[in-house]
């Protein structure tokens, strides 16, 4: 379907006013599988300010009628998703549309899921961007706020939720309280036989909502959940002077949900993976409490105030960002969320930045012309990247001064929309400072600044200046950044260890010269110490040999982290070799006492280092390295002291076996010795292992699956097969991703991740021109969604050769991808190229 323009988007709106959505939904027939499509009734009550015309979106498996003020439009005059309105007059109009709209299977629209466990069937929507238009007509942009009047009509023993209250008026019709003005795209509905935890807070009914067969699971969690979300509602209060705008908090953790989770007012959805049903690490637990609390960020920012035009998206998802790991540190007992902030996230950002794709934090408006360029900036730039620079903006303007400038900007603009201008100058109302300017240099221009130590020293004094290495894409001037520098010595007590000398904050680039500073050379300098700036560092050399013999001996976790990314970044730029990587962790992580650190680095050691950056000869080696850390992290959790530790050892332990023995005696006794037992998610880890390594067959998959026959066992069958080193169950998987339409989304990513394994290269080289062929047909034929589960998940990525990058490009430039599709294969191959330089780089050494 065509995409929005913003052109067309700013026409419309001078054109009409939109007051009213009046929707019935029929969802009596949903849990018939025979039964496609649903049927929808709407009304709408707009105004136009001069006569005109216009056109509103509707994408149905059958329109069967509309009126424009009682006068009848041809059904046919429907093309390509949108239905003329001409002959409009000023003054006020009614129009009426009756529908068949699809149910999906990718996560878009009104997604049906059946469930494996149990036959129950469920329903949700999904309208961001552009996919109210899948459920019902609307003029689909979001700066057309209106009120929603919502009815659905379900099976009896169903529950109904929507934006608002939702009261069964008898005979499976359900209506929702007329909702404040929103944004199509925040209309929410989840309809099915929900398992429901409700309580009341400040006032208000709160609710946490999920279907029947994980109940145990949610009701185990549900204080911790409730409890968080409690404090974050508490904590938004004391921030925000505007108060909570919506009549009802619900939270619905849902089946097959592509994001982590969805801002709709007073209905977030979150993927139901949040709901664990085997065991899980703290870090996990805390990154649900931040979605929890980014998401709730959302209802004022984003909901009660959304962008005008999705050039503004990131200004949602920056501030969301930002304030969810803010208040995940504030409110609950995770009270080191940076941290994992800056080893997970953070990154994301980093590497984002520094691709051919990179866009400024805010884009100019021109440069977001449609809705399909739009959804190509849901990335590491907007989240990341903006969050880390909104931090850096609170450390240089001060929280009190932006909590003011965010309060201001609020008032001035609720319940309606805003822009980027909008927002700087609520700011700029509450501060002395250049806040425009700020925004210039960090919000419009691309890339990453690199801090690069200068250290001289002469007896007692020495004195450090930071250079600022800006890069293509800085303004001119460059980027300013407030730094906090870390000073540290060795224990002179004789214990092991670094200890804290000073740490003070200066600007970069300096505003007067620097001074020297007494008490000798430290023997560790670093750089963005506390991590509130947005930038790669590097470190003196002298600061370099400090981190990589004794970075376990640093007293702060935030610091580590610090540390940790520029060991990271510099074996992604070639100025490390990633045996000295291994070689760290293998030393330090031992002694790590924060776990996001060590799943951070785990990750990038096997993801990147192992399965990418390292050559096929070398590889084995560097397996044997990582089983060798784990092994050692199992045994120093033999007491039971850090069951997180040991988990997330046992996991990475699976992950690069290269013997099946110890793990099909895992699977077979049902546990590791000394713990933990082999829960699903261990047990289908194990198996997919095994299939790699050609240890296991059909058999044992179809076994383990009715052991396990819930929706997460059908994704790790699918995953096992996918993974099997046989040529037949190469070609089934590659059919059914490919040449089929009946995978879920949550299906295809499960047997595109199994796909291609690096141990099974000779295997799978065929496939690698026809990925780029059927990629680009797929994606065309079942939209974004799959557009991205393909680019993302079944791309060739362990197969690091030029062949692969020479065919990626030529699909590029001759193919014409879909622009969802288009933007993966660029990250991708630019992910590729590095790590052929990275490789070639090894080999020179």
């Amino acid at each position: 379907m065509p995409a929005l323009t913003r052109d067309e988007a700013q026409t419309r709106a001078q054109l009409i006013d939109v007051h009213r959505y009046t929707v019935e939904l029929d969802l009596t027939q949903a849990a018939d599988p025979a039964r496609e499509t649903f049927d929808s009734r709407t009304v709408i009550r707009f105004g136009a300010r001069t006569d005109g015309a216009t056109f509103v979106e509707l994408k149905p498996a059958e329109l069967r009628s509309a009126t424009l003020d009682g006068r009848p439009l041809d059904p046919a005059d429907l093309v390509d998703n949108r239905l003329p309105l001409d002959g409009l007059t000023a003054g006020e109009h009614e129009l009426r549309v009756d529908a068949a709209m699809r149910y999906s299977r990718t996560g878009e629209g009104m997604h049906r899921f059946t469930d494996p466990s149990d036959g129950e069937t469920y329903t949700y929507s999904q309208l961001f961007l552009e996919n109210v238009q899948r459920v019902f007509p609307a003029f689909d942009q979001p700066d057309l706020k209106a009120t929603f009047e919502l009815t659905v009509t379900a099976p009896a023993g169903w529950t109904v939720l929507a934006n608002g209250i939702t009261e069964h008026q008898g005979d499976g019709t359900w209506r929702a309280a007329t909702t404040p003005p929103l944004s199509t795209y925040l209309v929410a509905v989840a309809a099915g036989p929900y398992h429901s935890v409700r309580t009341e807070h400040r006032g208000l009914p709160f609710g946490i909502h999920c279907r029947r067969s994980l109940a145990p699971f949610m009701d185990a969690d549900a204080d911790e959940i409730l409890d968080i979300t409690r404090a974050c509602f508490d904590r938004y209060h004391e921030k925000f002077d505007e108060p909570y705008p919506f009549d009802s908090y619900d939270q619905a953790f849902v089946p097959e949900f592509n994001e982590g989770a969805m801002e709709n007012p007073g209905l977030v959805t979150f993927r139901d993976e949040y709901l664990f049903r085997s065991a899980v690490t703290d870090t996990e637990r805390q990154s649900r409490a931040m979605t929890i609390a980014h998401e709730m960020a959302h209802m004022w920012f984003g909901d009660l105030v959304t962008l005008r035009w999705w050039d503004d998206i990131w200004l949602n998802e920056s501030f969301a960002e930002y304030m969810g790991f803010q208040t995940t540190a504030e409110t609950t007992r995770f009270l080191d969320p940076w941290t994992a902030f800056g080893i997970a996230r953070k990154t994301w950002g980093y590497d984002a930045d520094q691709r051919p794709s990179t866009h400024p934090v805010a884009p100019d408006p021109h440069a977001v012309p449609d809705t399909a360029s739009a959804l190509l900036n849901f990335d590491g730039i907007s989240y990341a990247k903006g969050a880390g620079a909104l931090r850096q903006l609170v450390a240089w303007l001060g929280e009190k001064d932006f909590l003011a400038g965010i309060n201001t900007h609020i008032a001035r603009h609720k319940f309606a929309n805003a822009t980027l201008d909008d927002f700087i100058d609520s700011l700029a109302h509450a501060t002395d400072r250049d806040v425009h300017a700020w925004a210039k240099a960090w919000l419009r221009t691309t890339g990453v600044d690199t801090l690069t130590p200068k250290v001289l020293h002469a007896g007692r004094e020495w004195t450090l200046t930071l250079d600022r290495d800006a890069g293509p894409g800085a303004p001119d001037g460059g980027r300013p950044h407030r730094v906090a520098v870390g000073v540290y010595d060795r224990d002179l007590s004789g214990a092991p260890g670094l200890v804290l000398r000073e740490r003070y904050e200066t600007d970069v680039p300096a505003t007067e010269t620097a001074t020297p500073r007494d008490g000798g050379r430290p023997a560790l300098i670093v750089p963005n110490d506390q991590d509130l700036t947005y930038a790669k560092i590097r470190l003196d050399d002298t600061s370099q040999e400090t981190a990589l013999r004794g970075l376990s001996q640093v007293p702060d976790a935030l610091t580590r982290a610090v540390l940790w990314n520029s060991l990271r970044d510099m074996v992604r730029d070639g100025e490390l070799d990633g045996g000295s990587y291994l070689t760290a962790a293998l030393a330090h992580l031992p002694e790590e006492s924060d776990l996001a650190i060590v799943q951070g680095v785990l990750a990038f050691a096997t993801d990147h280092i192992a399965d990418r950056y390292t050559g096929p000869a070398e590889r084995p080696a560097a397996l044997a390295a990582l089983g060798e850390l784990c092994r050692d992290l199992i045994r120093r959790t033999e007491d039971g002291s850090n069951p997180g530790l040991r988990l997330t050892a046992v996991r990475t332990a699976i992950d690069v076996a290269t013997q099946p023995a110890p793990l099909q005696v895992w699977l077979t006794e049902g546990t590791v010795p000394g713990g933990p037992e082999l829960d699903p998610e261990l047990r289908w880890r194990v198996l997919a292992r095994l299939a790699v390594l050609d240890a296991t067959d059909e058999a044992a998959i179809a076994a383990e699956l009715t052991r396990d026959p819930s929706a997460t066992g059908r994704e790790g069958a699918a995953r096992c097969r996918a993974s099997l080193p046989d040529a037949a169950a190469k070609r089934a998987a590659w059919e059914a991703m490919f040449a089929s339409d009946e995978l879920s989304n949550y299906l295809l990513k499960a047997t595109a991740q199994g796909f291609w394994q690096p141990e099974q290269a000779d295997l799978l080289q065929e496939y690698v021109p026809r990925y780029y062929e059927d990629a680009v047909t797929v994606a065309a034929r079942r939209g974004p969604a799959v557009a991205d589960i393909v680019g993302r998940w079944a791309f060739p990525a362990p197969l690091v050769n030029a062949e692969t990058l020479r065919l990626g490009e030529r699909c590029l430039r001759d193919a014409d991808p879909v622009p969802a599709l288009r933007r993966k294969f660029i990250d991708q191959l630019d992910d590729l190229a590095r790590a052929l330089r990275v490789r070639q780089g090894a080999g020179k050494g």
